[in-house]
């Protein structure tokens, strides 16, 4: 046992054994706190330096901790630097250091921590520099949090990595994730140790979503990369732009400083394999390019992929081909092309396609801008690119094509958009398509223009075409109305420059055709519309406001022709021979305004001297215009002549030709209604008024009405004439008229006067019923029937003159009725073809009464003066002069007549002259040869009769007096 006095001191040794490792402890806690290592900065980063080799720097604070482990703690660290090499710029740098390598005082970090981090590897490397970590990163195990990681134009963000390097001779292994363009991925790579050729394998695995790509091969000793690539997953949009579906891919992958290179790949995407390769430029300047070849491909969804990619990071480019590619519902076979992006501009490079119908489509052209590459949020992100673009086209069936675009043909000839070929600019700019230049031959005929394309809500179109050819017709579905035209303009503004060469309108040729149209908002406007059609130059102008209430406005329309023939054939519809009048100058002028039920027209029409004059309304719905219409011609018997090729009639005179009165039509079909409620004409010596309706086009054409005249001059007729008379036109017209007229001027017969009658024209047959007139202060009462649809034409008129008061010579022959009371009835019927046939076979009865009057050319009552007188010869002078000349006044004349095969003869016919025993008249007149044999008789008591005989012909009659038989009996007496 201890002396006592040495038992304090063994407790005190005790104590500071026991406390000695407390102290140590507290030591090694506290002593490297209360160390100003800020101090030791620049000693402690070439210390550091020295062991990494690389430059470092530190310039915020550093702190060392010794337990529970050493840890090296700086802020605001660079490790590197130099170009080309790796650097690395930290927020915060912790270092778990080596123990015994801090008991022999040197810093030999084993665990380093990177918080905050950026890290750039210097990419491409340079020339001939191998693919090798530095030595400084293969001894180190550790972390890195929330840093940023540069190589060349590649940036990752958010970054959280694990290395792990047991020593110089392990594999350096590293796995961690990152975020890269808005899209989370995971990573793991393996690098081991090169062996005695240098060869380093290398491994590699990029995990995104739902699909993962690996690369393992080896790293060469010269620099670079060989080994093989594959990859798949069930979602190839987490990896690139595309759609998303399923895919495998498999190929062989090769590295250099410069090129970047995967080939031999075999792909399946969605199950369509895919073959290509594709190339990483990354000196001078970064560039990849793909090269895709597949049997079939569905374009659609990779366009959408691509359109929500935005802004590629480096210059893409591609080269596609494929046997079979689906778009927007259609099918292009052998499609190829090259595409090129680069930051904004897409550059199209021979991209051609066989449409469907076989059309072949070859495309060149740039973009602006890719849609939705601008970023989020900017005003530019809703706006897509501006394609500028060339191209040709050539097919064989241009119909099968449109219709494939979504085209509207129905009601297309089915001849028309067939054969096509030409070529193209093309902008597209927004939602605004554009064509500056189209030249080509469509159908076989030149074609070229411009044209554009704004699209929303209300669609506007410029177009602006030159054709060779242009047929008008079958464009439209039969049946289309102005509904259905109005239906499809609705919505739409448009603006239509268009010229032909030749233009078609069914059987309608239309030369230099050109059209200046514009359509806003709903408004329609034909600024210059013209054509020379039928020899006539043709310009049309107007405003049309479409919708329900439509209205017509600023409506011009000129015609102008040396020649109006070929126009007016054209109206007729048929190709009838056109009257002299046709040939003249022709000029038109319209203009309208107004809806189309209510259109107000004015217009004029001048042909050779015939001047026109319409001012109206036009209801275009009912087919019916009501208005004035005047006619002027400066001579009458020349218009009839130009009009209707007549000779001038004598009884017609001379002077202008008017007519003027409201006029009205309506169409229906191919009926034609004509009215005029009121009109006036005036030709040369004849004056007419009244109103008329006519149809035509049902049948045979029908005249209605009534009929005013002035003075109707009447045509005279040669009653020997030989020539047929038109009794045929009788059959072209079916007529029921009221005639009058003051005046009626029968050519060589005396006036009538207040004539009436109902004119009816049927099925070729003419009645003249309850015809009456006043002649000579008497009354004509009579009726008429023409049958010129029978075989031979037949006539037959009856009628009765009375009251007729007769003051001048009647009839023009030597002895004529100067004057007296005249009344007369006739029955007559005749049948032929020409006037004198209707003589030669006149038949009927007569019945002549005159009272009190006067016979002019003999002189009754001398001739039985002398007949008193005592020597024969003077008695037969005065006899001879008595019968030839004077006048002798009757109070009744009483004559009947029977007419048989042209002959009149007078069956009964008596004088009765006061005081005297009066006269008998007998003989026929030979009608159809105008030949006379008349015998005025005087019969005094029981002497022979004596007299005057009226023979020869009509035109030249002889008088001889017959007084044989009584100067014998006066001789023997």
């Amino acid at each position: 046992m201890p002396p006592a006095e040495t038992r304090p001191r063994h407790r005190a040794v005790a104590i500071a054994i026991l406390l000695l490792p407390v102290l140590v402890l507290a030591a090694l806690w506290l002593g490297p706190r209360l160390t100003d290592w800020n101090e030791h900065r620049d000693r402690l980063a070439i210390l550091a330096a020295g062991r990494l080799g690389q430059p470092v720097t530190l310039e915020g604070p550093v702190r060392l901790t010794l337990l529970p482990q050493p840890m090296l703690e700086a802020g605001g660290v660079t490790i590197g630097g130099v170009e080309g090499d790796v650097s690395l710029q930290a927020r915060a740098l912790r270092l778990r250091l080596d123990w015994p390598a801090l008991l022999r005082l040197q810093m030999e970090p084993r665990e380093v921590a990177v918080v905050g981090a950026e890290i750039r590897l210097p990419w491409p490397p340079s020339p001939g520099q191998p693919f090798r970590p530095p030595p400084w990163l293969t001894g180190l195990q550790g972390r890195i949090q929330d840093s940023r990681v540069e190589m060349g134009g590649l940036e990752l963000d958010q970054v959280d990595a694990t290395l792990a390097a047991s020593g110089p001779n392990d594999a350096l292994r590293i796995h961690g994730k990152f975020r890269w363009r808005q899209k989370e991925a995971g990573f793991t790579a393996t690098l081991g140790r090169s062996g005695l050729d240098g060869v380093a394998p290398l491994s590699l695995t990029l995990t995104a979503a739902r699909a993962s790509v690996s690369a393992s091969g080896v790293l060469l000793p010269e620099g670079g990369f060989e080994g093989s690539l594959q990859g798949g997953g069930s979602d190839l949009s987490a990896l690139i732009p595309a759609p998303a579906g399923s895919f495998r891919l498999r190929g062989r992958l090769s590295v250099t400083a410069e090129l970047i290179t995967a080939d031999e790949l075999a792909l399946d995407l969605n199950g369509t394999p895919v073959r290509g390769a594709a190339t990483l430029r990354v000196a001078p300047a970064p560039r990849l390019d793909l090269a895709l070849s597949a049997g079939r491909l569905e374009l659609d969804p990779w366009v959408a992929a691509l359109q929500k990619s935005g802004r590629l990071p480096l210059p893409f480019g591609l080269d596609l081909s494929a046997e079979a590619a689906g778009f927007r519902g259609m099918t292009l076979r052998r499609l190829r092309g090259a595409t090129f992006l680069e930051g904004d501009r897409l550059t199209l490079t021979d991209f051609g396609a066989l449409l469907p119908g076989d059309t072949e489509v070859t495309l060149n052209g740039t973009t602006s801008r890719v849609p939705g590459t601008a970023p989020a949020g900017s005003a530019a992100n809703a706006a897509p690119g501006r394609l500028e673009a060339s191209g040709r086209f050539h097919g064989n069936n241009l119909r099968g094509t449109l219709a494939a675009l979504g085209a509207p043909l129905d009601g297309v000839a089915p001849g028309r958009l067939r054969q096509g070929e030409g070529r193209f600019r093309l902008t597209l700019d927004g939602n605004q398509i554009g064509i500056p230049e189209f030249v080509g031959t469509i159908d076989g005929g030149r074609v070229s223009g411009a044209g554009t394309l704004r699209l929303g809500n209300r669609p506007a179109m410029g177009l602006g075409l030159n054709l060779e050819r242009l047929p008008l017709d079958g464009w439209l579905p039969p049946g289309t109305g102005w509904p259905e035209v109005q239906a499809r303009l609705a919505g739409v503004d448009a603006n239509l420059r268009l010229s032909a060469e030749q233009a078609s309108w069914h059987d309608l040729a239309i030369a230099g055709l050109s059209a200046d149209l514009s359509l806003e908002s709903g408004r329609l406007t034909a600024r210059r519309v013209a054509g020379r059609l039928a020899e006539s130059d043709l310009v049309l102008s107007a405003v049309a406001q479409l919708g329900e209430a439509p209205r017509l406005a600023e409506l011009a329309l000129e015609a102008s022709a040396e020649r109006g023939a070929p126009l007016l054939a054209l109206l007729a519809g048929s190709p009838a021979i056109l009257p002299p009048l046709a040939e003249g100058k022709l000029a038109l002028r319209l203009s309208g305004n107004g809806p189309p039920q209510a259109l107000a027209l004015q217009g004029g029409l001048e042909l050779g001297d015939l001047r026109a004059e319409a001012n109206g309304a036009l209801d275009l719905p009912a087919l019916r215009y009501a208005g004035s219409l005047t006619l002027r011609h400066p001579g009458a018997p020349r218009l009839l002549k130009e009009a209707w090729r007549l000779p001038a009639p004598d009884w017609l005179g001379e002077g202008s030709f008017s007519l003027a009165g409201n006029v009205a039509l309506r169409l229906s079909g191919s009926r034609q209604e004509w009215s005029a409620s009121h009109f006036d004409l005036i030709a040369a010596g004849l004056r007419l008024g009244g109103q008329v309706q006519a149809v035509t086009g049902d049948g045979v054409p029908r005249v209605t009405g009534k009929l005013a005249a002035d003075t109707l001059p009447l045509p005279g007729l040669d009653m020997t004439s030989r020539e047929p008379l038109e009794f045929g036109a009788l059959s072209a017209l079916d007529a029921e008229l009221a005639i009058t007229a003051q005046r009626v001027e029968p050519l060589g017969l005396p006036a009538l006067h207040g004539a009436s009658t109902q004119l009816r024209l049927t099925g070729g047959t003419l009645q003249l019923d309850r015809l009456q007139a006043r002649w000579a202060g008497g009354t004509l009462a009579a009726s008429l029937r023409a049958e010129g649809a029978a075989g031979p034409p037949a006539l037959a008129v009856q009628g009765t003159l009375s009251g007729a008061t007769v003051t001048e010579p009647l009839s023009g022959l030597p002895v004529d009725l100067r004057a007296g009371q005249l009344n007369a009835e006739a029955f007559l019927r005749a049948a032929g073809y020409s006037p004198a046939a209707l003589m030669a076979t006149l038949s009927g009865q007569a019945g002549v009464t005159v009272r009190n009057g006067v016979l002019e050319g003999l002189d009754l009552r001398a001739a039985l003066a002398a007949i008193e007188g005592a020597a024969l010869p003077e008695v037969e002078s005065g006899l001879r002069q008595a019968l030839t000349h004077g006048a002798t006044g009757f109070e009744a004349l009483n004559m009947a007549v029977t007419l048989e095969a042209g002959r009149a003869s007078v069956t009964e016919g008596s004088l009765v002259v006061a005081e005297t025993p009066g006269a008998r008249l007998m003989g026929e007149v030979d009608l159809a040869r105008s030949g006379l044999n008349l015998l005025l008789a005087v019969r005094d008591g029981d002497a022979p009769a004596f007299g005057l005989r009226l023979g020869g012909s009509v035109a030249t009659p002889r008088l001889v007096p017959e007084l044989a038989d009584w100067l014998r009996w006066r001789a023997v007496r």
